[in-house]
């Protein structure tokens, strides 16, 4: 089980919307799952990372104090981070759930993934980024490229286990020195299919 008591990264990912990216059956074979969350309060926040294989075994936990202009930063500088972390340990051939919980981050994730895979990296989802954010997105965008598949879904603050890893990063500061794994989830066993929600059974699969 996920920190704190929730559910899997895998099981949040598959019951959450992915904007611009429909849910297809196969969505739940990502191999691994990163949720990540930044805070701002006055000058000071702080950066939440958790990454989960496919079986729901935990790879990491970061729980860093930063200095940030604003949320924007914090939530961008998060996701930043957490990608480098995962692109250190995981293979490039990598299926890659993300799970953050502001709307237009998860928004330019999607969209940015699709004008990836087009032939004039182009997309006809609008992408607003932040100005104060344009160095970290550079690098999100860097490593969204870098995996063999990569979508973002956007989760409520209250079921993001990065959250309190963000927000109290003197008082979780004890993860960042858990031991360093790099763990491989099991093959996907063949009769492992789910149907996915109504509500998104019938949209087209674009990723």
């Amino acid at each position: 089980m996920a920190a704190y008591g929730r559910p899997t990264l895998r099981d949040l990912f598959d019951d959450s919307p992915t904007p611009h990216i429909a849910h297809p059956p196969r969505t739940h074979h990502r191999d691994f799952y990163l949720a990540t969350d930044g805070s701002f309060r006055g000058s000071e926040g702080g950066l939440g990372v958790v990454i989960e294989t496919r079986d729901g075994e935990r790879v990491a936990r970061l729980s860093v104090p930063d200095v940030v202009p604003d949320n924007n930063v914090a939530e961008y500088r998060a996701l930043h981070l957490g990608l480098d972390v995962l692109a250190a340990r995981a293979p490039r051939r990598a299926r890659v759930g993300v799970l953050v919980d502001h709307d237009e981050l998860a928004g330019n994730v999607n969209a940015a993934r699709l004008a990836a895979r087009h032939p004039d990296n182009e997309t006809p989802h609008r992408l607003s980024v932040p100005p104060a954010t344009r160095h970290h997105w550079r690098g999100i965008r860097a490593r969204i490229s870098g995996f063999e598949s990569l979508r973002a879904a956007r989760i409520d603050s209250g079921v993001n286990p990065a959250h309190p890893l963000a927000n109290t990063p003197a008082e979780y500061a004890h993860v960042n020195h858990e031991p360093e794994q790099c763990l491989r989830p099991e093959p996907p066993r063949s009769g492992d299919e789910r149907v996915p929600p109504p509500s998104r059974a019938d949209r087209p699969a674009d990723d």
